[in-house]
């Protein structure tokens, strides 16, 4: 949260003003303050987040993890709540920086969530803003691709010698999950939130889904080239990250409306996040196995399968050495199927005569050699 209190708090006017005093007097004219006060929080942001995914990926790394598919989602976990806590919750609470967090972290739990919802309404423009900046550009930025495109052009011109090194400066890559799943999920919980606070929210964000549709379909479909499937193993993430923006639209609701003249129905809501967290567990337990563990009627068509085109398997021999390495197996290297061919067909004498024992009874004055053979005896 502190990395994005700062950020916030040095892209306004005020915050600008302390650190750099000498350009006061630009930034009290209209056009300028305008720009900071509309679109620089917003780019500010952007900007910080821009690095952000390739620094979660290198912590996944670290950890341990081989799979492609378990770094994305790892890092989009992580990617996750970074956007939750500081870019919802801190962009919420956090005016001048550490005077709001120092109240935040002072007063007690139980007013937390009227906190945050007395101050959602007030940054209904800010998230307008961040949607337009972040989203919309966002969406046009891929459909441009034009860093690809211009990194390509670059490595044509210096790098590019055969042709090889030309398809892998035209390699499209594949699409970044671990960035831009969590975004969207970001847009998501925007609109549960603001959909009943601030309806006003609710059109930037149609707009933004709707493209990005369009767009990532399009990209999905023929631009990228995708390093791995997963059985949609992202599903059980992203599944628990909708129920928890939904509890979070929830408590917030709460708290606002527990600042207003009906405060006394507010205890009625509390039931919506008690069934919202039982129908995450009952979907857990009904559909994760699907996700994690391969499904109980392939496997019998598998084993089906095998029964059919090997019937004399013999499974436990097989499985002694299946998950060795060939390396270390006590056989023999298998010898190459046309070889053996070769070796199992010796050659058969042929009546046919060769293109070079033609060439020689030519020479030979035009006679064969079953002529020349009878000429020799009756010499003799």
């Amino acid at each position: 949260m502190i990395p994005i209190a700062f950020v916030q708090s040095l892209a306004s006017i005020d915050g600008i003003t302390k650190v750099l005093p000498f350009l006061k007097p630009l930034i009290q004219m209209k056009k300028v303050k305008s720009i900071i006060q509309g679109f620089l929080p917003g780019i500010a942001l952007k900007i910080f987040l821009a690095v952000l995914p390739t620094i979660l990926m290198m912590m996944s790394k670290i950890e341990g993890l081989r799979s492609l598919s378990s770094l994305d989602r790892r890092s989009a976990a992580k990617y996750h709540l970074f956007l939750l806590i500081n870019v919802f919750l801190g962009s919420i609470i956090t005016g001048a920086a550490f005077q709001q967090l120092h109240k935040f972290l002072n007063q007690s739990p139980s007013e937390i969530p009227i906190t945050v919802g007395v101050a959602i309404p007030m940054k209904g423009t800010f998230f307008i803003t961040y949607i337009m900046v972040d989203g919309w550009a966002g969406i046009a930025a891929e459909i441009l691709r034009l860093v690809p495109l211009i990194l390509f052009h670059l490595k044509n011109t210096f790098l590019v010698k055969t042709e090889q090194d030309r398809d892998q400066a035209m390699d499209p890559g594949c699409i970044a999950f671990a960035s831009s799943e969590p975004r969207i999920q970001l847009y998501f919980l925007l609109g549960l939130v603001y959909a009943v606070v601030t309806p006003f929210v609710l059109p930037f964000i149609i707009v933004f889904f709707a493209f990005a549709y369009v767009v990532f379909r399009h990209q999905i479909i023929n631009v990228y080239d995708q390093n791995y499937e997963s059985a949609a193993a992202f599903w059980p993430d992203v599944h628990r990250r909708v129920v928890i923006g939904l509890v979070i639209s929830q408590l917030l609701l709460m708290g606002l409306l527990s600042t207003k003249s009906i405060a006394k129905s507010t205890p009625v809501l509390l039931i919506l996040p008690v069934l919202t967290i039982w129908f995450h567990r009952f979907c857990k337990g009904r559909f994760e196995s699907a996700f994690v563990k391969f499904p109980l009627q392939d496997a019998v068509v598998k084993d089906t399968l095998e029964r059919a085109t090997e019937p004399n398997l013999n499974l436990k021999a097989y499985l002694q050495d299946a998950y060795v390495h060939p390396v270390f197996r006590n056989i023999e290297i298998e010898k190459a199927a046309a070889v053996d061919e070769e070796e199992n067909n010796p050659l058969v004498e042929t009546k046919r005569n060769s293109r070079m024992s033609s060439k020689t009874a030519s020479a030979a004055g035009g006679m064969t050699p079953e002529t020349a053979t009878k000429d020799a005896a009756g010499r003799i």
